[in-house]
């Protein structure tokens, strides 16, 4: 019945689209995905090697490309890893970490490639204009700087940002973008180093010769 029933009737039901593949290595909530299924709000949709799949909704179409995993959310989809190209004429945005990729032209076809590779975050902008917003993880911050931080991508155009609440891109020798080892910073070794201090201090060099007792503490 999911096979034969037409994109029209599912998208009577806003939060439905259909994910059609060639039914290997496509992957729906943790199970192996048919040649064509419905999918709602908060669905996973995970494209092994060598794998693809393609979401159908009303008035937007979304190409997954292989070894990404992608939320599909409306009018939404949240890529956590891999690639994706959205057609879409009804503003269909795409969100990675804190980054939104959004149309300018909502209700105009626009044609975007987003691309989510070691917390680098690529946008080529392939018909029409789109922004990227980057939001701060703390709500009252992001609320406070809505679109203070924002570029566009012109048509033709790519532009490239981290994963992380939008600093611009900056690769770190040695490391990968956006992956900063927080362990290996002066501040943890610093804080490692006191906290061993200390306990050496109480269980061996801090301490009275006399024992503990109720009338000398």
């Amino acid at each position: 019945m999911i096979v034969i029933l037409p994109v029209s009737l599912l998208a009577q039901d806003t939060n439905a689209a259909m994910l059609r593949s060639n039914g290997v290595g496509v992957v729906v909530n943790k199970y192996p995905a048919p040649a064509a299924i419905a999918v709602f709000a908060n669905d996973l949709i995970e494209t092994q090697k060598n794998a693809a799949a393609r979401i159908e909704a009303s008035g937007s179409t979304v190409d997954i490309n292989s070894d990404s995993i992608v939320q599909f959310d409306v009018s939404e989809l949240v890529l956590e890893h891999g690639s994706l190209s959205v057609n879409t004429s009804r503003g269909m945005r795409v969100r990675i970490g804190c980054l939104t990729v959004t149309p300018v032209n909502k209700e105009e076809w626009t044609h975007y490639d987003v691309v989510d590779l070691d917390g680098k975050v690529t946008v080529s902008a392939l018909k029409d204009d789109v922004y990227i917003d980057a939001r701060s993880n703390n709500p009252k911050d992001a609320k406070q700087s809505a679109h203070s931080d924002r570029v566009i991508v012109r048509e033709g155009e790519q532009k490239s940002r981290e994963e992380k609440c939008g600093a611009a891109y900056q690769k770190t020798p040695g490391a990968l973008a956006g992956r900063g080892a927080i362990m290996n910073s002066p501040w943890a070794i610093g804080a490692g180093f006191a906290g061993v201090g200390a306990a050496l201090c109480f269980g061996f060099f801090c301490q009275n010769d006399d024992p503990m007792s109720p009338t000398k503490p």
